[in-house]
């Protein structure tokens, strides 16, 4: 059964957000950039670094997903979108890290 399209093109019972959420969205992908450009400039060096870049990408990715590929209202595909991803880099960092710490040691 094919879906009733309106004239301007807009399909019938397609659910838009108000321009305010995007806008506040975009918002706070501009201060959480702006958090971690000011992570960068502070020069902290180590773990720490890459922990708070990678959970402020993570934190952007996650408003991104939700709202802009509009997974907020699919909650388990928005979870297997940021999980996905998490178990990923915990795999990649218990297969390199021996490998990096080993030819630490070496030198």
């Amino acid at each position: 059964m094919a879906e009733h399209v309106q004239p301007h093109g807009e399909q019938v019972g397609a659910v838009h957000a108000p321009i305010r959420t995007y806008l506040t969205v975009w918002g706070w992908l501009f201060v959480l950039s702006a958090i971690a450009y000011f992570v960068d400039i502070v020069h902290l060096t180590g773990w720490l670094k890459t922990v708070l870049l990678t959970v402020l990408a993570l934190m952007k990715a996650g408003l991104i997903m939700a709202f802009f590929m509009h997974l907020r209202f699919e909650r388990l595909n928005l979870i297997y979108a940021l999980v996905a991803p998490l178990i990923f880099l915990v795999a990649m960092l218990v297969g390199l890290v021996p490998d990096g710490v080993s030819v630490l040691l070496r030198r």
